[in-house]
């Protein structure tokens, strides 16, 4: 599964449905890149920056997390550069490492969920790191060329949701738009 070009400037890896891997984003700017979510887990970020060296692109500087979720964070700890997320994020994210200490919880997990189940398959433990950067209401990433806007937003699948709009493609990115593309 490679890259999908949406702009010029913006590029997107599909949904999974077989393990429900989430999209994820990528925005090329002339000096740095940003990836929008860390994805499922380790193999989902492999999956994803594979795809993006078949167009002969940089790995991610930076990466924004859109929510705590699991299936869009727990992949943070193979990113490459620096992870940015709302300071809800990193709250939420304390209590699953929390809650991942217990032995049983990975288990727990695939249990309650069959595509956790396939994506964690053959796997004992997990490991959840927070973001390296937070931020509370906005902040803007000047990419070289092009700027990402990155913005607490209110919704209603997570307290946490974050926004990103890169205003030279005039395409505002969050989890419901990448649910949809």
């Amino acid at each position: 599964m490679g890259l999908n070009k949406l702009t010029n400037h913006i590029y997107y890896l599909e949904h999974n449905p077989e393990v429900d891997r989430p999209m994820l984003g990528y925005v090329k700017g002339d000096k740095y890149s940003l990836a929008i979510d860390a994805g499922y887990s380790a193999n989902h970020v492999h999956d994803f920056y594979k795809a993006i060296e078949a167009e002969k692109f940089d790995k991610p500087n930076f990466t924004v997390i859109t929510h705590w979720h699991y299936d869009h964070t727990f992949g943070m700890h193979a990113i490459n550069g620096v992870s940015i997320a709302h300071e809800k994020t990193n709250d939420f994210l304390k209590e699953q490492q929390v809650r991942a200490r217990d032995i049983n919880y990975i288990e727990l997990m695939k249990k309650d969920d069959v595509h956790f189940e396939k994506e964690y398959s053959g796997q004992d433990k997990l490991s959840i790191v927070l973001s390296d950067i937070t931020f509370a209401d906005k902040m803007t990433l000047d990419l070289g060329g092009i700027t990402a806007q990155i913005f607490h937003a209110v919704s209603p699948h997570s307290d946490d949701t974050t926004c990103i709009y890169v205003p030279e493609e005039k395409v505002a990115l969050w989890k419901i738009v990448w649910d949809y593309l």
